[in-house]
């Protein structure tokens, strides 16, 4: 099986370390380049007792890179802040901040989080693809089904829409392809956003960034914002009852409202909700639909082998050696009915308004992803990786 991957990096990452101050500052370009030929979505700098490891997140999962010398990761974690406008001297505080482009330049955006640890500053540079948060609906590979009932759903003057998944599955890019959609309509709605932070600029979409901690946290913001006379409002997350019952009530006065939740299905979201202490009276009037999405490996055309019933991953030089090539998304779209809007009233549980939407019909993520492996495009092991043992 080939190595894996950019572990050529780690010989140009040693050149680089002997050669004094200048040396620390190719090293940090050096490993930013190697993520950004990769496509990483995220450059992990970890202190060991051994040294600094450099690792990317690659489709979803960690691969090593390569490993530093100790004694260089105080100055490499400092480069990284001088690169995103940190305070240097202060190592024992969490801190945030962005790498800016030069004018001009095609960089990605990256924004880098450091976090103080026992063996010194751990860092990790979010990277974000330009390109990424422009999709069209028509491009994320949703089913059919869930593709019209989405679009039925943006269609709809009232009512709130939740999408769920954990960090990384792409709640942010639907929400943005859904928001283009909306403001490409012939008749333009007035549409507004608060979110924390702003990851991509819409053309024809009001954005705003929150400051949670201070007087425009996403409750208070979202009050002001309904003065503004908005169409459609998207909120960047539910964290709190009272953002939560602000949400829900402008889906109940005639806006259309678009958020994210963590949890860790659909009707985990309405679990969530109620344990919030929204009233259930305000979930069943209020919620149109809710989408929870899952971000699975794809298995590399090229060196794909079956394995009886499925297919197995193998490793090539074209998929690195992971087996796989790209992601596929499986969702579930649960659009609440009856029997289920009773169930809610009831203030069931998650298990049990599962139970509810499962007898109605609904399909599940773990259903979708099922297909995925019997159709050859991922693995069993993959979705337990990704679902949890089914």
């Amino acid at each position: 099986m080939p190595d894996p991957p950019a572990t050529a990096l780690q010989s140009q990452l040693a050149a680089a370390g002997r050669s004094g101050p200048e040396g620390v500052v190719r090293a940090v370009d050096l490993v930013l380049a190697e993520a950004d030929q990769l496509a990483a979505s995220d450059v992990h700098f970890q202190p060991t007792a051994r040294g600094l490891e450099v690792r990317f997140r690659l489709d979803g999962v960690l691969q090593p890179v390569a490993t530093l010398p100790r004694e260089l990761a105080p100055n490499v974690i400092a480069r990284l802040k001088v690169m995103a406008e940190l305070l240097t001297y202060r190592t024992d505080i969490p801190q945030e901040g962005s790498i800016r482009a030069a004018p001009g330049a095609r960089a990605p955006e990256r924004r880098v989080s450091t976090f103080p640890t026992v063996h010194g500053e751990n860092a990790v540079v979010r990277v974000f693809n330009p390109a990424a948060g422009l999709l069209d609906l028509d491009q994320l590979g949703l089913p059919p089904p869930v593709l019209a009932t989405l679009d039925a759903l943006l269609r709809e003057r009232a009512g709130a829409v939740f999408l769920t998944g954990p960090s990384g599955s792409g709640k942010t890019t639907t929400i943005y392809a859904c928001l283009r959609r909306l403001a490409g309509e012939t008749v333009a709605r007035h549409i507004v956003t608060i979110e924390d932070p702003v990851e991509r600029m819409l053309d024809g979409v009001s954005q705003s960034q929150a400051r949670p901690g201070t007087e425009f946290d996403f409750a208070r913001g979202l009050r002001s914002l309904l003065r503004q006379d908005p169409e459609v409002i998207m909120v960047g997350e539910v964290r709190d009852r009272e953002t939560a019952a602000v949400a829900i009530e402008a889906a109940l006065t005639g806006h259309l409202v678009f958020s994210t939740l963590h949890a860790g299905s659909a009707c985990g979201v309405v679990g969530r909700l109620l344990e919030m202490g929204v009233e259930p009276y305000l979930l069943t009037g209020g919620i149109k639909g809710i989408l929870n999405q899952r971000l699975l490996r794809r298995l590399c055309d090229e060196c794909k082998r079956p394995a009886g019933a499925v297919w197995q991953a193998v490793g090539c030089d074209r998929c690195g050696g992971t087996g796989y090539r790209g992601r596929l998304m499986v969702t579930e779209l649960l659009t609440p009915g009856p029997e289920f809007r009773a169930a809610v009233l009831g203030k069931a549980d998650t298990d049990t308004l599962q139970a509810v939407a499962v007898r109605s019909g609904w399909t599940t993520v773990r259903d979708r992803a099922a297909d995925a492996v019997a159709a050859g495009q991922t693995t069993p092991a993959e979705v337990d990786r990704v679902l949890g043992p089914g």
